[in-house]
């Protein structure tokens, strides 16, 4: 079967960038101040016991984190409002995925969340969902849900529009929405929620082989996407439950908040929701060593389907002598999860650890607090925020904290526990005849004391997306 030439990515993420110091003067008006961004007045004041109070819900690392640092506000339980700083990183996200989803051949689009019972019904699943599904009722009587998932209405989309002609195969069909479960018990925050972003591809090939091939690729792109975010996943053989199909994979972050148990063999790399297996058995039945178990969170889920969906909306592929029934394929990727489950894995208890490419900003620059000895270094401070500016990759990842009312001690253990890959406190050194700025690496601890060349050959090689 002929198989479309991929499609070129159209974001870059740029691992050396072109740095030469164009300076140019950035009006105080245009420097980005935190005083000016959008957070919750009594920032790191949550105590992690009133959560718990508060909700009932069960929480976690990520959660009382995501809340101190006024990231998340709960509205109503498993649901959350998303404040500025969450919002980047969602965006940031976002592209990483679309990068990986378009290298592979993956077209965006975009299904309506309130989804027909008669599909549902039509698919069997209205009654196999349970009470999961969020379901209404309109004025007319007319059933409806909002979706989970959306196997049904993208199958019944691609077959109403007359099938898929083979200069199309394989065709990859994705979308980043929000979706809904009826959860009976939210808990830990992000992780477990009742309204929540999903990436959700669906695929359709002509022949099994075909379809194989689809698979192994998306389940490629998903391991670059968990590695550009410097995560240790594990990729376990998984149920293929209430979606149904031949085979299924989860993508799995081990942690002791995980609520999935998984077995792994330390010898030959297998791995398997204890889901499965025979839970008493702990012989890896690849290569007979011992199984150990931990638990894991679960951020990506993939499907081979089959003809489970395409033959139920007859969803066929252009083949001779007669059309074929598409061979189908669903994969996931829980984006609100995906973040919080980075924070969860990555952070202490006191600190925010981002993945550095989805940081919110990449730079807090700390001036000298007003009246201190070093105030005059304050023009300094400016002067060195213009020149990171100029980087054209960080113009608009930095952040510079012009709360001078605040001694620069307690604002260097705020914007750490932020997690700002990069913290450049401006203080008492910056006013030698050699100005020394202190540059603080978020995620190895490591502090130096840099000439401004030095900050600015340090920060010209940072990732972003």
């Amino acid at each position: 079967m002929v198989r479309l030439l991929r499609l070129c990515s159209i974001v870059s993420l740029p691992h050396r960038v072109n740095c030469k110091f164009h300076h140019h003067d950035v009006a105080k008006g245009k420097r980005l101040l935190l005083s000016r961004l959008y957070q919750p007045r009594n920032l790191w004041e949550e105590s992690p016991s009133s959560l718990e109070s508060k909700s009932g819900e069960r929480t976690s690392r990520s959660h009382k984190l995501m809340i101190k640092a006024g990231l998340i506000q709960p509205s109503s339980p498993g649901c959350f409002h998303f404040l500025p700083f969450t919002v980047r990183s969602m965006e940031k996200l976002v592209r990483l995925i679309d990068k990986e989803m378009h290298d592979i051949g993956g077209q965006k689009i975009d299904l309506t969340n309130l989804s027909p019972a008669a599909l549902w019904k039509q698919s069997g699943r209205w009654e196999l969902m349970g009470k999961e599904l969020f379901r209404l009722e309109d004025r007319h009587n007319q059933d409806y849900c909002l979706g989970p998932t959306h196997e049904e209405a993208v199958t019944q989309l691609v077959s109403t529009e007359g099938g898929i002609t083979y200069k199309q195969l394989p065709l990859l069909l994705y979308q980043i929405t929000k979706k809904f479960r009826d959860e009976p018990r939210p808990c830990f925050g992000l992780l477990r929620g009742r309204e929540f972003y999903m990436k959700d591809m669906y695929t359709f090939d002509a022949s099994e082989e075909g379809a194989y091939q689809t698979y192994n690729e998306v389940c490629n792109a998903y391991s670059n996407i968990f590695n550009a975010l410097g995560l240790k996943f594990v990729k376990v053989q998984a149920d293929t439950g209430n979606i149904g199909g031949k085979m299924s994979h989860e993508f799995q972050l081990p942690a002791n908040i995980g609520e999935d148990r998984l077995l792994v063999c330390g010898g030959c790399g297998f791995a398997a929701n204890i889901e499965t297996l025979n839970a008493d058995d702990r012989d890896c039945p690849s290569c007979g060593g011992e199984l150990t178990e931990t638990k894991g969170i679960e951020i990506g889920h993939t499907f081979y389907l089959g003809t489970k969906y395409s033959n139920t909306f007859n969803t066929t592929c252009d083949s001779q002598p007669k059309p074929l029934l598409a061979e189908m394929g669903c994969y996931g990727i829980g984006v609100t999860r995906l973040l919080a489950a980075s924070i969860e894995v990555l952070s202490t208890e006191d600190e925010i650890h981002w993945p550095g490419l989805i940081a919110p900003y990449q730079v807090c620059l700390i001036p000298p607090k007003k009246g201190s000895k070093e105030a005059d270094a304050v023009t300094v401070a400016e002067t060195l925020y213009d020149d990171i500016h100029s980087l054209y990759h960080l113009r608009d990842e930095i952040v510079l904290d012009d709360r001078n009312q605040m001694t620069i001690g307690k604002r260097v253990k705020e914007a750490e526990m932020m997690g700002y890959p990069f913290v450049i406190v401006v203080g008492k050194k910056a006013l030698g005849s050699q100005p020394l700025f202190e540059v603080r690496r978020q995620n190895t601890g490591e502090v130096q004391y840099l000439p401004r060349e030095g900050v600015m050959d340090c920060l010209k090689n940072v990732r972003v997306i």
